[in-house]
């Protein structure tokens, strides 16, 4: 099945051209429905604004945003806003798109979403920053809401962001929201264990792919590039809870590689205390991202921005298992050679999926307002996460592909299903 024959229309940029191609693979694997391919291809909706902010010196500075929407059969849309200087709608068209499928891999009531402003976060002034998300989130409010499109945090958004987000849309649409957008202060419908989760999400398949590569994760090797969110709890949670020796992490500033393994807390409080890096840090030799993605561990876990394993780099990866805790990491070429080289790459759309399955949760909270403790939500979590990989890796075997694929195939099959069952409406 090419994409030629399920469509001509054009792809808004080469970011969401490869994500149609990582579906296509599944498609034609899985022999799926021209009709319901076409329509699984592209977003149902793309929103670009362009809005005015009143900064600090009185000046008016125009920024621009984009909320898309790619698929909405199994339930209302979910996905995070970033705000960054380089987003671009191919961008968020692109995590949409992987969105959809990081849900349903995971059998999640939503479909995908994502957001973004194209703006420098630390140029702002908290007050700016505070007038940029109260006005970018009144120029989306038309297609967000609790049955319909539900944010989160993203890159350089966090849970103050998200209060400032459900107190917008509250106060326009006259009521308290807090089912609006996920994230958010646990005092404002928060849920306990949302910080940790995509790190805990990526520590438990972590630990799923040693035992399908008959490996013991409590004498395990391990090496994250990405040492911020994600990267940091996924550390903490390997060492702490499964025995791993994380030897190798690195962040903006650099990398750093210890024979002997890191005291994970020790360094997390070095970076909280250090302007948010790593750099400096006296118990670690140091070393380039580059070098952290070849070294000679037994799990490597990408946890920055896209593209960080390329063809070139995946001939020097000595890594047994990749655990993709950012989204798109590897690039096709790349992942070409690993699967040639028998790395079990555990793909984003499982890997990272635990922090959507949280956000799942919270918003749950919300609408019954009824809140669970911790231990309920590692204990949910963990049955979602393994239930999840054990499918994937099943599909693996039956049609002898990778795991991407077979994510791939497990997902679009159950939206397939929803749209088959819904039908076109109307008509």
């Amino acid at each position: 099945m090419r994409l030629s024959e399920l469509g001509r229309l054009e792809a808004p940029g080469p970011l969401y051209r490869m994500a149609q191609h990582q579906f296509l693979r599944a498609a034609k694997l899985m022999d799926l429905d021209p009709n319901i391919g076409n329509f699984l291809l592209w977003p149902q909706k793309s929103l670009v604004v362009h809005f005015p902010v009143v900064m600090d010196d009185g000046r008016v500075e125009i920024f621009e945003g984009y909320r898309v929407q790619h698929n909405t059969a199994r339930g209302p849309a979910k996905g995070g806003i970033r705000y960054h200087p380089e987003t671009n709608l191919d961008e968020v068209s692109s995590l949409a798109f992987w969105m959809t499928w990081k849900c349903a891999v995971v059998n999640l009531p939503y479909g995908g979403g994502k957001g973004g402003v194209r703006v420098d976060p630390k140029k702002l002034s908290e007050k700016e920053l505070e007038k940029l998300s109260r006005r970018f989130f009144s120029e989306i409010q038309m297609m967000v809401g609790p049955t319909k499109d539900i944010p989160a945090p993203d890159v350089n958004t966090n849970a103050k962001i998200m209060a400032w987000f459900m107190d917008t849309y509250s106060m326009n649409s006259g009521n308290t929201t807090l089912g609006v957008v996920t994230g958010k202060p646990l005092d404002l419908g928060g849920s306990e264990g949302r910080p940790e989760a995509t790190g805990r999400g990526v520590s438990i398949v972590a630990s799923e792919a040693c035992k399908a590569k008959g490996m013991d994760i409590s004498k395990v090797t391990v090496a994250i590039q990405g040492f911020g969110n994600v990267g940091s709890y996924a550390a903490k949670i390997l060492h702490e809870e499964y025995g791993a020796k994380i030897v190798a992490v690195s962040d903006v500033s650099g990398g750093l590689y210890s024979e002997e393994g890191f005291d994970v807390n020790d360094l997390i409080r070095y970076r909280d205390e250090n302007g948010g890096v790593i750099k400096g840090y006296p118990k670690g030799k140091p070393i380039s991202n580059e070098e952290l993605l070849t070294l000679d561990v037994d799990i490597l876990v990408p946890a920055a921005l896209e593209n960080a394993i390329t063809g070139e780099i995946a001939k020097d990866v000595r890594a047994k298992i990749i655990v993709e805790g950012a989204n798109g990491p590897t690039t096709e070429e790349a992942e070409k050679i690993l699967i040639e080289k028998d790395v079990l790459i555990v793909p984003d759309i499982l890997a990272n999926a635990g922090g959507v399955t949280v956000s799942y949760f919270e918003w749950v909270q919300d609408l019954q307002s009824f809140f669970w403790d911790i231990d309920d939500i590692r204990k949910k979590l963990h049955k979602i996460m393994t239930k999840s990989f054990s499918e994937v890796y099943a599909t693996k075997g039956k049609y002898n592909t990778d795991m991407r694929t077979a994510a791939y195939i497990v997902a679009i099959s159950r939206v397939a299903e929803a749209v088959k069952k819904r039908g076109y409406f109307p008509m």
